[in-house]
């Protein structure tokens, strides 16, 4: 596999005309764009990864449309994914935006959501988590996630740590962009040292899931 030198300007310019042209005669004649200026640098940064923070998938580029009313085939991103519990791990993605790295928790099965909201309501792990995002927002991180627009069954509306308790879904994200660091082998430590200071996040959530 060849060293990681960052996503030539080719991979952005690929998925800017998916979105246009999301039909399978463009994906056919392009899938060589895909193949080369895609999907190898991404199996190559993955792999540049794997040794501090664990194998990837790297995410299939067609869409799931069996249940949904957008029938366009082609994902207009390609991620890839270091799982470390249920739901649970780094992410990193290039689309015609760039580049971003993402960490955190992305759906959870009722069990594991009422382990994680019992460890928030606790004083000593809910305030470590809570330490935990309010470093990252001071930071300049994006900290979302899928939240009910009320509290949860069971917790209180005035309790200290309500807002962390609605989430359904708990992410840091850090939009690194399309500028030109993302064409060169520089981005590798950019992801490196995002998802290192994203372990605190990870190794919480994956502590009250297993």
């Amino acid at each position: 596999m060849s060293e990681f030198a960052g996503f030539p300007v080719a991979a952005l310019d690929f998925y800017d005309d998916l979105e246009l042209d999301n039909t399978r005669s463009f994906w056919e004649a392009h899938k060589h764009v895909y193949a080369e200026a895609v999907r190898a640098p991404m199996e190559a940064l993955c792999a540049a990864l794997a040794p501090e923070f664990g194998t990837a998938k790297i995410f299939r580029p067609y869409r799931d449309v069996r249940f949904r009313k957008d029938k366009t085939p082609y994902k207009t991103h390609q991620g890839a994914f270091v799982a470390v519990g249920a739901s649970t791990g780094w992410y990193v993605q290039i689309s015609p935006r760039g580049v971003s790295t993402e960490a955190g928790f992305y759906r959870a099965t009722p069990e594991h959501l009422a382990r994680i909201r019992s460890a928030i309501d606790e004083p000593r792990t809910g305030t470590e988590l809570e330490q935990i995002v309010a470093a990252l927002r001071s930071e300049g991180w994006e900290v979302g996630g899928d939240r009910l627009k009320t509290s949860p069954r069971g917790y209180d509306a005035d309790h200290p740590r309500i807002e962390l308790l609605r989430h359904r879904s708990l992410s840091a994200v850090h939009d690194i962009g399309f500028g030109p660091v993302v064409h060169t082998g520089e981005l590798l430590d950019i992801v490196r040292a995002d998802w290192a200071r994203l372990r605190p996040l990870v190794e919480w959530v994956a502590r009250y899931t297993d």
